[in-house]
């Protein structure tokens, strides 16, 4: 089997109609939730389709958030300065596998694993660049997430 072969998690997870199940879903409860809903009061109703674009991009799909939203600098300025605290991204992490699990995204071990490790990556990235005096690059491709695979870390 080659590489062409193997196909992108955007694909094993069902394209970009699982990526808008689920987030539509995760955010149906994160809106209700005490800890993390203040942090979404004044959500773009369309928020839910972005996110999904986002992770349609990051996992092998098409590029649409780069080119229809602006790509990381754009999802980068919705975190600066909102000081998100470790429980709210560990909720925002539980709710997220929650509804993966609500909507079917495959259960097999090597797609959660992929899946659940660039969601730690990124929420965890999140964390840190939402913090105050925070001076995160202003500019860098969207990640591209593959099978086992995570970028290099860069202190």
């Amino acid at each position: 089997m080659t590489d062409k072969d193997v196909p992108t998690l955007y694909e094993w997870a069902g394209g970009t109609e699982a990526f808008e199940r689920l987030t539509t879903t995760f955010y149906r409860t994160v809106v209700k939730d005490d800890l993390i809903g203040p942090l979404f009061a004044h959500m773009d109703p369309d928020h839910p389709k972005y996110v999904a674009m986002w992770l349609s991009e990051v996992f092998g799909g098409p590029d649409r958030y780069t080119h229809e939203r602006g790509g990381y600098s754009h999802m980068l300025a919705h975190h600066l300065g909102r000081a998100i605290s470790e429980p709210q991204r560990r909720r925002w992490v539980n709710l997220l596998m929650d509804a993966a699990d609500e909507v079917g995204l495959p259960d097999d071990p090597e797609f959660r694993a992929a899946f659940a490790g660039y969601i730690e990556w990124g929420t965890r990235l999140a964390v840190h660049n939402s913090q105050p005096g925070a001076t995160p690059p202003p500019e860098a491709p969207v990640p591209h997430w593959g099978w086992g695979v995570a970028p290099p870390y860069q202190p």
